[in-house]
């Protein structure tokens, strides 16, 4: 069994931060098999893993999470965040899970008064595998307005060449989505740093166990920018905007309501984001455009080299 992320965060902020008692369960990612291909013979490789975890809150079952397993403990206090389904991380009084019955059991000290209201207001969402939404979050956001950060293209570049190098599991097994906290949204000149990248079956889970660790560590989102590879829907404007990260980033596609959420929160939303190509569905005006590419012949402006010269500025929204 790997190391947990949750166990060493617990460990360094201690003397810093409140942090409940946390289990160290973390499974490994990925596991051995043997298939056999086109050609009839056998060929080893590796899948990813997918665990239940069932979620009970002061002994009252909440959700089903199928997960990776490699950050439970992250993913169950990005989960209460994100649902809002607690007030704070200081009411929580620990979070224990236990493989042998899929599940993880979270106390609290008080109590959630208003939890039966609360799953009462359930909403499936187009996440992986059917996501939820708990409570009247969409009501919450109404009253949301993120700051706008200065964002430049060449920082949106380096990070990208950062994140190529992660997406471990995805590269060896396949089937799952990364997601990543990026650090320095706001400046230029700073490293591309990844704060932490998160592999999971489902870019929701990977999402809540980033907002785990950044409520366990005290992580404010002001100047950060959060990287999916999977799409951009409601779900994960959500979620962002809750960790109050103001640049939402990633390889895939957008939803129409997730741009209107964006649109009405405040996020920077690039999408499309490869190579040298991406595009700003909102927030364009927040991005200094300081390396720009060359355009390649027979290649319309989305698709270019970042091979000296100069290109084009971007638009809030290009034909893909």
């Amino acid at each position: 069994m790997q190391r947990s992320v949750a166990a060493a965060a617990q460990h360094d902020v201690s003397s810093q931060h409140y942090a409940p008692a946390l289990s160290d369960a973390g499974l490994k990612p990925s596991h051995a098999v043997i298939a056999v291909d086109e050609f009839g013979q056998p060929r080893e490789g590796h899948i990813a893993g997918e665990q239940p975890l069932t979620l009970y809150l002061d002994k009252r079952e909440v959700v089903t999470l199928m997960t990776l397993g490699t950050h439970p403990e992250l993913l169950v206090l990005g989960y209460l965040r994100n649902q809002r389904l607690v007030p704070s991380l200081e009411s929580v009084r620990s979070v224990q899970v236990d493989w042998e019955t899929d599940a993880c059991a979270v106390t609290t000290f008080d109590g959630v008064g208003d939890l039966d209201e609360k799953l009462k207001h359930r909403t499936v969402t187009s996440g992986c595998g059917q996501g939820t939404v708990f409570g009247r979050i969409t009501e919450w956001l109404d009253q949301l307005k993120l700051p706008p950060v200065t964002l430049h293209q060449s920082r949106i570049y380096a990070l990208l060449d950062t994140l190529s190098a992660h997406n471990e599991v995805y590269r060896r097994a396949g089937a799952v989505h990364g997601c990543a906290l990026c650090v320095g949204a706001n400046s230029p000149d700073a490293d591309a740093d990844i704060e932490l990248f998160v592999e999971d079956v489902g870019r929701h889970n990977a999402a809540d166990a980033i907002s785990g660790h950044m409520w366990l560590n005290g992580i404010d989102g002001a100047d950060k920018v959060f990287y999916t590879t999977g799409r951009l829907t409601s779900e994960m404007v959500i979620k962002v905007a809750q960790m109050g990260i103001p640049v939402l980033l990633s390889r895939s596609g957008v939803t129409q309501k997730g741009l209107e959420f964006a649109q009405k929160i405040g996020v920077t939303m690039i999408a499309r984001a490869k190579g040298s190509h991406f595009l700003i569905y909102n927030g364009a005006e927040h991005v200094v455009f300081d390396a720009k590419p060359a355009h390649e012949p027979g290649r319309h402006s989305g698709g270019v080299s970042r091979r000296g010269g100069k290109g084009v500025a971007g638009r809030s929204v290009v034909d893909a």
